[in-house]
């Protein structure tokens, strides 16, 4: 009991630390340059308190079950099966995680011109692919950059005869399908293979599938972009809620949970199954540690069903609202500070970019730093929102930001260290969760 109290008492900090800064600066806008009607503030504050609990229970919960399961699949797949057995498995698992993921749901509603089923199994056959990639190159210890070479040049390539509606989804696809609650199961598995090897490169291709597996959506979108033609594939806003009472206040995480409680069960059953099964036939871990592994995961859940109620009844909304009034005011490019402002201390509420942290610290044996990951991630998409929030307000294609922040950081791989290549490309999956 002494251990779970003295972790749950450090992942509570860790939490606060992360979401403060942002109640913080949304109540200064509210209270200053953009007024927030109050319905939408409580929501907010509300959705506060969820996240926080929330961010605590997953990361907890990921550190005691998703990390040492895909650590322990990995390394017993590595040591004792065929090559094609797992290349076999790796796709599986990539397709059934990638298909019971909900947010790709939503981005196959996004897009009216292809069959939402279509486009669903696409994707997933491309994460599946590209995970069976990721193995073969972490098992041959093939350098990370040949592979992104190679394959953003595909991409590239591709952006040029693909229409132009097409290219905002495809490249959110990417970061679509690597949810919270799969990322932490890949990274772990890349560690547990690279763990089986003893040359002295095993370390710095411990990371790199996240990586690998976010080329495969996007090069699915573009390739059914040459075949179907676009009929429209904007963002709509969703509608912001009119709250008049402390009663509708509640009644709108309450609806909300039902809906997450089965979009969690989902996007966690096919690991759960997975595991267990290797579990049955393979691993037959003692009991001890097989309890540890159970209550994790039902902490993962919990966590996970709490901060994405928080994030998307309470957080969203007050979000959506500032966007468009500040976007309405005269001086509306101040919307590119705030959002960097933002964009700067929201990666750190975001609970897979806590994993990374731990498992960068945990394999370089406290080389990289988790709080100087941090900080270089929050700096990262800061700038990254600035851009962003720039090309809303002028127009420009999406296409002259990101193929030279491609070129940018594809040239700077050869001038680092391997394991920075790897675990830089992985945090561009894990920073762009929910």
């Amino acid at each position: 009991m002494d251990f779970y109290r003295t972790r749950f008492t450090e992942k509570l900090n860790e939490s606060l630390k992360a979401v403060s800064p942002i109640i913080a600066i949304v109540v200064l806008l509210s209270f200053t340059i953009t007024p927030v009607p109050a319905s939408i503030l409580l929501l907010f504050l509300f959705g506060a308190v969820l996240l926080i609990i929330g961010m605590m229970l997953f990361t907890l919960g990921a550190e005691l079950s998703m990390t040492p399961m895909g650590e322990r699949v990995g390394t017993k797949m590595a040591n004792t099966m065929h090559l094609g057995t797992i290349l076999l498995l790796c796709f599986l698992l990539g397709f059934i995680i990638t298909v019971s993921e909900p947010d790709l749901q939503v981005l196959a509603e996004q897009v009216p011109s292809i069959p939402n089923a279509v486009l669903i199994l696409s994707v997933a056959g491309g994460v599946g692919f590209f995970l069976a990639v990721a193995m073969i190159r972490m098992l041959f210890s093939v350098p990370l950059s040949v592979f992104l070479i190679f394959f953003y040049i595909v991409v590239f390539i591709l952006t040029l005869f693909a229409p132009g509606d097409f290219l905002a989804v495809a490249f959110d696809s990417g970061g679509v399908t690597t949810g919270p609650m799969t990322v932490p199961f890949i990274m772990a598995l890349g560690i547990g293979f690279a763990a089986v090897r003893s040359d002295k490169h095993a370390e710095d291709d411990s990371f790199g599938l996240v990586a690998l597996c976010s080329i495969g959506p996007i090069l699915a979108v573009l390739l059914l972009g040459l075949v179907y033609q676009p009929e429209g594939t904007g963002y709509m806003p969703a509608p912001l809620p009119d709250i008049q009472d402390s009663v509708e206040l509640w009644l709108c995480f309450r609806d909300g949970f039902p809906a997450y409680i089965k979009e969690i069960a989902l996007s966690l059953l096919p690991i759960a199954v997975f595991f267990a099964l290797f579990q049955i036939f393979s691993l037959k871990l003692k009991k001890k540690t097989l309890v540890k592994i159970i209550i994790g995961i039902v902490y993962t859940y919990a966590g996970l069903v709490l901060f994405l109620t928080g994030v998307n009844v309470g957080f969203m909304p007050a979000g959506n609202f500032l966007g468009q009034t500040i976007a309405e005011l005269p001086y509306r490019f101040v919307l590119v500070p705030v959002g960097m402002v933002m964009g700067f201390f929201i990666v750190k509420a975001e609970p897979a970019v806590y994993v990374l942290m731990e498992q960068v610290e945990e394999i370089t044996s406290g080389a990289i730093s988790g709080k100087a990951m941090g900080l270089s991630l929050s700096l990262g998409v800061a700038v990254s929102v600035g851009l962003s929030m720039f090309r809303v307000l002028t127009g420009l294609s999406i296409f002259w930001f990101i193929v030279p922040g491609y070129v940018i950081a594809i040239c700077l791989s050869f001038f680092v260290p391997k394991i920075f290549t790897a675990i830089a490309f992985d945090s561009g999956g894990v920073a762009s969760g929910r």
